[in-house]
């Protein structure tokens, strides 16, 4: 990571690094948040830069309450999430609204539309106005950068949180970014009492609230001379308002027309709205997601197109929004690249699979959770039945085991993993032994936040400083929750694991299960020598057990009748399975499932 103080360098970063250093020359002291695609490698670039403090928090709630008291202590402060981690910060975010701030503090939140990796579809600009809070739109990594310094900048005059909107294509795309100036906070760091600011009893927050709503309408009088919002005359014949990438989709689009560029989205700037519209004969609001801009600026009484254009479901495109406003898509401008088919799987060697697979034969409801184990709802495992939010999924089992009663009994489990169980599924299970149900929570712990791309977590035994950490003990924790039945089993012994869970589930009351296994991508499994698993086939009789555990280092090729006769097999096999060996890792799931010795142990290799 390329630092400086004074002298300018022109430097290739994606958006997020771009934040980074964004937060770098803003002179952020303290972030925090909480891994989620797509705003991750924020803080993770962050760790690069002397004199910033950086942490993963269990959840985007505490990782927000922490950067609301640094910035009480008076210093700049940074929280991460993407949109649904918002979600979970929404408490503190609309209380830190009413406190202000004393160093600047700032909310990046990064959308992802068309769910390239999420639950949902969320606009979070709807969190900047239910909030009351200013929120500026970047529409790539340059502009990333100085949004992100400007963000502080207002956050201090204005006495206020600011929320930073990124997204998946602004989080990830690379563009030339300057370096710049190291931009410090007046406000002098240390503790300063402020109880009618900071303590939001209702006398206080009765004036707070006013502040709040002083505070909205001196950012509206900002907004119609803040550089954040420009015009650019064109074609006066079409005036299109946008932020962000919907910005540029539509400025390659129609390079032609006029452009109002909104850079901070909330509050809108009415008067130069008003007067944009007023000079051109047709105006189109092009935006992504909901009709956030298009519902204002038609409730200022200006007629507009927006959402009879646009769709407002999905990411934008040049050629969508081209579409959408003329009915032609007009040239491509480059072919998609042709990519081999892959269908989405566990990894060769996932320890979860072992467990989905038990559960398969178990016939249980599976109340599931968000992670890479998603996957185990797919064929042939299919042992996923729900999945709804991050913790979501023993609260959800609890609910179904209070609906069915004793009907329910011994067909209910809950599966999170340990970054999930950190993050929001304690206070889950501490409900369920509480309100005394019966269900089974499986914690599938592989001690690191795999999904996102292996960042440390409580249970891991190191910081994202790269610090020794205390390592967090389930079944200490869980018996401390009241639960009388923990136990550990390795989830790549099938028959240990089968037991466990079969004994477990049909218990009258709480109990947890622990699959203690690590993910076969973190580096130390990488380093560790595998010893790949070898096929007989001569042995194989094609009787498909193995490929019951869909495991991509498996596959499966087909007799002709003649050949099955030529090998001595029987009328009925079809083909035989083979392994891959460059994909296997030996885990070993495979060979307990066959009977014929058709797989055998292999060379060792690294």
């Amino acid at each position: 990571m390329t630092q400086q103080e004074s002298s300018p360098e022109t430097l290739w970063l994606s958006g997020n690094e771009a934040l980074a250093l964004g937060a770098h020359e803003a002179t952020v002291k303290v972030a925090s948040g909480y891994p989620g695609t797509p705003s991750t490698e924020i803080l993770e670039n962050l760790t690069g830069y002397d004199n910033v403090y950086t942490e993963w928090a269990p959840n985007e709630k505490v990782g927000l309450e922490v950067a609301i008291g640094a910035s009480f202590a008076g210093v700049r402060a940074l929280a991460t999430m993407k949109h649904v981690g918002l979600n979970v910060a929404a408490d503190p975010l609309f209380t830190a609204s009413y406190t202000g701030v004393r160093g600047g503090l700032v909310i990046i939140v990064a959308d992802d539309p068309t769910m390239h990796s999420s639950q949902n579809e969320q606009d979070s600009r709807n969190y900047a106005w239910a909030a009351k809070l200013p929120m500026l739109e970047p529409s790539d990594p340059a502009e990333a950068k100085e949004y992100l310094k400007q963000a502080y900048e207002i956050s201090e005059e204005f006495d206020t949180p600011v929320l930073l909107r990124s997204c998946t294509r602004v989080a990830h795309v690379k563009g030339i970014v300057a370096s710049g100036p190291i931009t410090a906070s007046k406000v002098t760091p240390g503790i300063e009492k402020m109880p009618a600011k900071f303590v939001m009893l209702p006398a206080n927050a009765r004036q707070r609230r006013l502040a709040v709503a002083e505070r909205m309408e001196k950012l509206a009088l900002m907004a119609d001379h803040s550089s954040l919002n420009t015009i650019e005359w064109g074609d006066k014949k079409r005036g299109i308002i946008a932020a962000g990438t919907s910005y540029l989709y539509a400025k390659e689009a129609f390079p032609e027309a006029s452009f109002l560029k909104l850079g901070l989205v909330n509050p809108l700037p009415q008067s130069l709205i008003k007067e944009f519209a007023s000079k051109v004969k047709e105006l189109i609001v092009i935006e992504d997601l909901d009709p956030f801009l298009e519902t204002q600026i038609k409730a200022m009484g200006i007629k507009c197109h927006g959402k009879d254009m646009i769709p407002a479901i999905g990411e934008l495109t040049t050629a969508v929004v081209r579409t959408g406003v003329s009915g032609k898509a007009g040239k491509t401008d480059f072919a998609p690249v042709e990519l081999v088919p892959r269908p989405p799987n566990m990894c060769a060697g996932c320890p979860h699979r072992g467990l989905f697979y038990n559960l398969n034969r178990l016939k249980v409801f599976v109340s599931g959770d968000i992670g890479c184990y998603t996957l185990g709802f797919l064929p042939p495992l299919s042992a996923m039945d729900s999945c709804v939010c991050m913790g979501a999924s023993i609260g959800v089992a609890h609910g179904m085991a209070k609906a069915l009663g004793d009907e329910g009994k011994g067909k209910i489990v809950a599966v999170l993993g340990d970054s999930t169980f950190i993050h929001s599924g304690i206070t889950g299970l501490i409900n369920t032994v509480y309100n005394k149900d019966y269900s089974t929570v499986i914690i599938l712990d592989n001690r690191i936040t795999a999904m996102t791309g292996h960042q440390p977590n409580p249970a891991s035994g190191s910081t994202l400083m790269g610090e020794p950490a205390n390592s967090i003990n389930f079944e200490e924790l869980c018996r401390a929750i009241g639960v009388k039945h923990v136990r550990t089993v390795n989830p790549q012994n099938i028959k240990e694991t089968h037991d466990a869970l079969k004994e477990e589930i049909e218990r009258d009351e709480p109990s947890v299960v622990i699959t203690r296994f690590p993910c076969v991508l973190i580096p130390e499994e990488k380093k560790r020598k595998k010893i790949p698993l070898h096929s007989n086939t001569d042995n194989c009789t094609g009787c498909t057990a193995c490929l019951r555990i869909g495991c991509p280092a498996i596959h499966w090729e087909p007799l002709t009748a003649e050949e099955v006769a030529a090998r001595g097999g029987k009328k009925a096999q079809k083909g035989i399975s083979r392994i891959d060996e460059v994909m296997c890792v030996g885990c070993g799931l495979c060979k307990q499932l066959c009977k014929f010795d058709a797989i055998v142990d292999g060379e060792e290799k690294s």
